[in-house]
């Protein structure tokens, strides 16, 4: 199941992979993340979209193959340097918005312009570790939370094995999400909102 030749990766992807291995840049989400996050945004006709983490933009390549043109991708990272080749690769999209900001800045803000989301993946500290209530705060209902790494990974410090049960545990635990967890790629979860 999983033949690479089956993925068909989005245009462009080939130069940010080279990019990102030439900043040394090592926390990309891998091609089957990104095969799911493409599958999922499809499912969001005229959708809006939340990335928290950007990147160099490997998954948000993905998520832009799936969108349809009236979906619109708000991306979110505090590092302006991954975030240019993003912008390099990705900005002449006109589906995409790139913000270099605190992440839970960008998530309280969100929540002050009462805005909502189809489809969030969290991707970075805010949203997933800390600032959890306000990233699902905007899920709309029927919207979807995606986080991955949920695997143990080379480059987690000896304390992250239990922040990782412990966010599984608050989300399991949530009555307005279904939670699926997922065995698979680098360890994902997928949540929809149900109230």
């Amino acid at each position: 199941m999983r033949d690479m030749q089956r993925l068909k990766p989005p245009p462009g992807l080939a130069a940010i992979e080279q990019q990102t291995k030439a900043i040394n840049f090592t926390m990309a989400s891998d091609m089957w993340t990104g095969s799911l996050l493409r599958t999922l945004a499809a499912t969001k006709i005229g959708g809006a979209v939340l990335e928290l983490g950007t990147g160099t933009g490997l998954a948000t390549a993905w998520l832009l193959d799936g969108m349809d043109s009236s979906a619109t991708l708000l991306s979110v990272d505090n590092d302006d340097n991954v975030v240019a080749v993003a912008r390099r690769h990705l900005g002449i999209d006109r589906r995409v918005t790139f913000v270099v900001a605190d992440g839970a800045s960008c998530l309280r803000g969100l929540l002050s312009e009462r805005r909502s989301f189809d489809l969030v993946f969290a991707d970075a500290i805010p949203g997933k570790y800390a600032n959890l209530e306000e990233a699902l705060q905007l899920l709309r209902v029927g919207g979807v939370y995606v986080v991955d790494d949920m695997l143990p990974q080379p480059n987690w410090p000896a304390d992250h094995p239990a922040k990782v049960s412990s966010f599984l545990d608050t989300l399991v635990a949530r009555r307005d999400l279904q939670v699926a967890t997922l065995d698979w790629s680098t360890g994902i979860v997928i949540a929809t909102k149900i109230s």
